[in-house]
């Protein structure tokens, strides 16, 4: 997420999700799908909903919903306070609802902060990884009621770097991700940066320990499988472009409560990078080489070893060679059902060294990866629009997308898509396989959103718009479009 294009492009990406339900080695028509239940939270048939009804705008110039739906702001940078009553950081990004019981919902947030800031995170003690970064990146946990009012607000780590997105854990912590691969300069930073850390939601517990055997590189996302001897992490990276990773487990363990110490060790497990294999059994060197004409379609994958996963002389992703892996511009949101895993691209723009010559511009896909299969399937594209990408506004706004971010899967098992593109920002609704609808847009600003999560309920989905950092309830009759 931290490039965006709004720096230097004006205008919307015209955007398009194929049609059809897919089950994982078969593409069965459309006169052959089913709709899956509202428990579904596997890769195919891929759910279906009802299209969301136009957003109106709203009279206070900060969030359009469609009718029937309300926010509340829950957090907003600079105004809303800490318990430790410093103002709220700023620059909110991954998010995840870590409890959902009767008196309301626990969140841990990410703040994408790359140093030391006057809306950076403070650094309170027993939560530091690196003194020397100031008040810079890290997470705060936020108490909120049912009606997504703010019950108390406080840090859950600090002096770390550009925490970008990351995921849930099973046992209800979070992992956090640094998009940095900056390492001790003596100065500045006392310590290398560029990994993952777990984040716990009591107040009380805190061990800024570095997970090495994830990797130093960019993280941006994460996702722990099911049987929880697994972890699959993005990166996104440019000059190569970045990879998708997997984490896996010394055979006859299991992830857990208590696994921080483990992961701590740079040795532990194995890390691996993803290769997807085409008709000929060779990896396809980029992501950007498959369009929309292979919708659905399971390709079969292979996990390459990383050698050095600290990147002490070499970084991660400069340690392959072409043709020994499939690079991707901007690997970004990472989401696990018990099925599998999904993964997004946010964008290759045409002309520019992170898209092979060869290779097809595009303004988003969304993969899904399945564990048992070991196949991966292409189930949304946005192909690009490269008039909109020159400058000019889209005509039909909500109709016109571009960018997906983090991604996230609701209880109903379709997706949420958060927009960083250009021009207009929106929460989306997306059907693997079929559209996506709009159901929030940015008023205030042109900053993207970040960090949709749902609670475990169904009753909110909250979202970030990131700059200047504000957290949103919404509410609504969700069942009604997405059950």
């Amino acid at each position: 997420m931290s490039v965006d294009r709004r720096s230097v492009l004006r205008g919307a990406a015209v955007g398009a999700a194929g049609v059809g339900f897919a089950t994982v080695g078969s593409v069965p028509s459309l006169a052959e799908a089913t709709p899956v239940s509202h428990s579904h939270h596997g890769p195919g048939p891929f759910p279906t909903h009802r299209p969301f009804p136009p957003l109106l705008d709203d009279p206070n110039g900060l969030l359009a919903l469609p009718a029937g739906f309300k926010y509340k702001v829950v957090t907003h940078a600079g105004e809303t306070k800490l318990k430790s009553g410093q103002p709220t950081p700023s620059l909110h990004d991954g998010t995840a609802v870590v409890d959902n019981d009767r008196n309301g919902y626990t969140l841990i947030q990410n703040h994408e902060i790359g140093g030391n800031d006057p809306l950076g995170v403070p650094q309170i003690p027993g939560t530091v990884y690196d003194s020397a970064v100031g008040s810079a990146g890290g997470c705060t946990v936020i108490s909120v009621d049912k009606d997504g009012r703010n019950k108390g607000e406080w840090v859950g780590i600090s002096g770390t770097l550009t925490n970008c997105a990351g995921g849930p854990t099973p046992w209800g912590t979070w992992m956090t991700c640094e998009e940095t691969e900056s390492k001790a300069n003596g100065t500045s930073r006392l310590k290398d940066h560029g990994y993952v850390f777990e984040v716990w939601a009591d107040g009380k517990t805190a061990h800024p320990l570095p997970l090495k055997a994830l990797g130093r590189y960019a993280h941006e996302a994460l996702a722990i499988d099911e049987d929880r001897t697994h972890i699959y992490l993005s990166e996104d990276a440019s000059g190569p472009n970045g990879l998708f990773y997997r984490w896996s487990a010394p055979r006859g363990y299991k992830l857990s409560s208590r696994s921080y110490k483990d992961l701590a060790d740079k040795d532990f497990g194995t890390l691996e990078a993803m290769a997807i294999l085409g008709d000929d059994g060779k990896p396809i060197p980029d992501v950007a080489y498959l369009t929309s004409a292979q919708l659905l379609r399971p390709f079969r994958v292979a996990w390459v070893p990383v050698a050095d996963r600290d990147g002490l002389t070499v970084s991660v992703r400069n340690q392959f060679t072409e043709g020994q892996v499939t690079r991707g511009k901007k690997f970004e949101g990472v989401y696990g059902t018990r099925d599998g895993v999904y993964v997004v691209n946010s964008f290759a723009e045409g002309g520019t060294a992170d898209l092979p010559a060869d290779g097809v511009p595009h303004d988003g896909m969304v993969w899904f990866y399945n564990y048992d299969a070991k196949t991966i399937q292409l189930v949304t594209y946005f192909p690009e629009s490269a008039a909109a990408n020159k400058g000019a506004e889209a005509k039909y706004d909500d109709y016109n997308f571009d960018g997906p971010d983090n991604v996230t899967v609701t209880p109903w098992g379709s997706l949420i898509l958060a927009e960083d593109g250009t021009a207009s920002s929106h929460v989306l609704s997306a059907t693997p396989g079929g559209p996506t609808y709009a159901i929030a847009r940015n008023m205030l600003n042109d900053s993207e959103f970040t960090g949709p999560t749902f609670s475990a309920d169904g009753k909110v989905l909250f979202v970030n718009i990131q700059t200047p950092g504000i957290t949103l309830a919404i509410t609504g009759p969700w069942r009604d479009y997405l059950g």
